[in-house]
This record gives C-alpha cells, sequence and structure tokens, in this order.
C-alpha cells in the first residue's frame, strides 16, 4: 500500500463536495471523485505522479491524507510538491467559519449551507488550466463546455496508467501554444475560441502572462488586464480569478446557471439579484460555490454534511 502523507486543514472540511464543484461535472477527465478518493495527475518536475487524497476522519474532524499511486520513470520523489499543489486546489488553508457564517446569515441559503458545511472555494492548479476551463464554456451550456474540455484533455495531456486505468493531466500551456487550429477545432471550439485558448497558451508560454502579475495586484486592476486579453469578456476575467486565483470578491457576471440556482435559493427576481449577490461584500464568490453545490445536491452527487460518515463516497 503507498504510503499516505497528511495534509493540514481545519475543520470543517467536506472533501466530496470540494471535489464535486471543482469538477463540476463527474466525467471530468482530470479531477477524478472514485472510490471515496479524489484522484488528480499532477505534473511535477520532469514530468507526473498520480495522487489520491481521502478524509479519514469526518467533516467535523478532518484528517487528510494523501498517497502517490504512480509516476512517470524517476518522478516519484515529490510528494512535498505534491502536497502543495493538493493543498492549494483544494483550499485547504482557507478558514472555513467567514464562509459558513456569510452563507448561514442568508434565510434562503440556510439548508444548502448546513448540507454543504465544510466545503472550500477550491481553484484549478494553474493559470493556464483556468484558461482551458473558462474559455471553452463561453456562451454555451455547461455540459457542452465539459465535453469540449474533456476532449481537449484526451488529445493534448499526458497520460498515466494505473491498475488498468488511464488518468489525464490537464494540457499545458506548450501543447495548445503548439497546436493546429484545425485540432483545437475538432476537439468542439469555435474558430474565435481556438484563436483565444492558443494565443493566451502561447502568452503564458513565453511568460509574458503569468500568475504571479495577476496576483501582485488588486482585483479592479487584475480585472482590467485580464479583459485587454483577446477574447475575455467581464464574465471570463471574473471567472479566471475565482476559479484560478480564488478571489472571493468577484462574481462572475451575467452566469445563467449560477443566477438561477442562487434566485431560486434567495426568492429574488432577476433585477435584485445583482444587490443580493453584493450584500455579501468580500464573500460573494463563494455564492458561486454555494449555487453550483446545490445544483449538484439536487442531481444526488454530493452526499449531506449532516449524513457522516457513513454513507459518504457516492463515485460516479
Amino acid at each position: 500500500m503507498p504510503a499516505q502523507r497528511r495534509l493540514t486543514t481545519r475543520g470543517p472540511f467536506h472533501l466530496q463536495a470540494t471535489v464535486r464543484v471543482l469538477q463540476r461535472r463527474p466525467v471530468n477527465r482530470v479531477d477524478v471523485w472514485d472510490e471515496n478518493r479524489y484522484l488528480r495527475v499532477v505534473p511535477v518536475e520532469g514530468g507526473h505522479v498520480l495522487a489520491a487524497v481521502t478524509n479519514r476522519g469526518t467533516v467535523s474532524s478532518p484528517d487528510i491524507r494523501f498517497s502517490l499511486l504512480a509516476a512517470d520513470q524517476g518522478n516519484g520523489g515529490h510528494s512535498r510538491q505534491v502536497g502543495r499543489v493538493l493543498g492549494a486546489i483544494l483550499g485547504l488553508e482557507v478558514d472555513p467559519a467567514p464562509l459558513q457564517r456569510a452563507a448561514m446569515s442568508e434565510p434562503g441559503l440556510r439548508d444548502v449551507a448546513g448540507a454543504l458545511r465544510g466545503m472550500r472555494p477550491p481553484r484549478f492548479a494553474g493559470l493556464f488550466e483556468t484558461f482551458l476551463n473558462v474559455i471553452p464554456f463561453q456562451q454555451l451550456s455547461l455540459d457542452a463546455g465539459i465535453a469540449i474540455v474533456g476532449r481537449l484533455v484526451e488529445r493534448f495531456g499526458q497520460t498515466l496508467e494505473y491498475r488498468g486505468r488511464r488518468f489525464y493531466a490537464s494540457p499545458d500551456a506548450d501543447a495548445i501554444a503548439g497546436a493546429r487550429p484545425a485540432a483545437l477545432r475538432a476537439c468542439g471550439l469555435s474558430a474565435r475560441k481556438a484563436d483565444t485558448l492558443r494565443s493566451i497558451a502561447r502568452a503564458i508560454a513565453s511568460g509574458t502572462l503569468d500568475a504571479a502579475q495577476i496576483a501582485r495586484v488588486p482585483t479592479a486592476e487584475a480585472l482590467r488586464r485580464l479583459l485587454k486579453l483577446p477574447g475575455i469578456g467581464p464574465w471570463s476575467a471574473a471567472l479566471v480569478l475565482l476559479r484560478g486565483c480564488r478571489r472571493l470578491d468577484v462574481f462572475p457576471p451575467g452566469d445563467v446557471g449560477a443566477r438561477r440556482s442562487l434566485g431560486a435559493l434567495l426568492h429574488c427576481e432577476e433585477g435584485t439579484f445583482p444587490e443580493r449577490v453584493r450584500r455579501f461584500g468580500e464573500l460573494r464568490g463563494y455564492l458561486y460555490f454555494l449555487g453550483l453545490g446545490a445544483s449538484l445536491l439536487r442531481m444526488g452527487l454530493i452526499d449531506a454534511a449532516d449524513s457522516e460518515p457513513a454513507r459518504f463516497g457516492r463515485s460516479r
């Protein structure tokens, strides 16, 4: 059995809910929830490692462990680096108390907030992975965007084999920067989105655009810089900051799915929805994850926190 290493976080922590809102849909090729574990191929120096994360405790008293299941030849000694990446993706450093207080302050969200207690706002592993998970979704349904990303991952992502099963890494910027436009379009991207994704991949691969540039400036300035990129509008820029940088002070404007799910919970009309969101101030981005989590609860893909620990772990 692979050695397990501990990841530190404070309770509550709902691993399943956090992974599900990271996935968005169970068919996600990169972020996998299976047999009560989060499975992820993590890039390391010189290759990739397949890691598994489990909670040996409960939501209230988590005991988060990870193990390395498979690796490229000679790439098995990166446990510290892998642990840092996994912790960042899962938001293990985020204090759950302010998030829970904000959610419980709104009567319409209390049932959902209770069921999702301990859900952290996850983030994608890197800046290019974020754009890869934003651009294909522009003006498309969630399921259509997931399908396109899945084809991009299968076509351009590196793979690892484990127990007869293939696991995928998210494609890096170099892979997309050098891709032929026709190959990107064959994955389902429009010509415009293919050009946008390849342009951003080349900027990131060359170092002219990097995460540090965005991290060091306030949110308003970060949004302004992102809006200068070709093919990136207000919705995409906000989602890059929220899902890629965990800037919880942004909420993606015009997000139809979030508005539909949250509007029903908050019992507000479309015209009053923006004001209700603004009431959450610096944590309004967490509303996005609550709305997504609520839809996944309805689909039966997340077990409510008050059901711990006996029945946690749908593996679909």
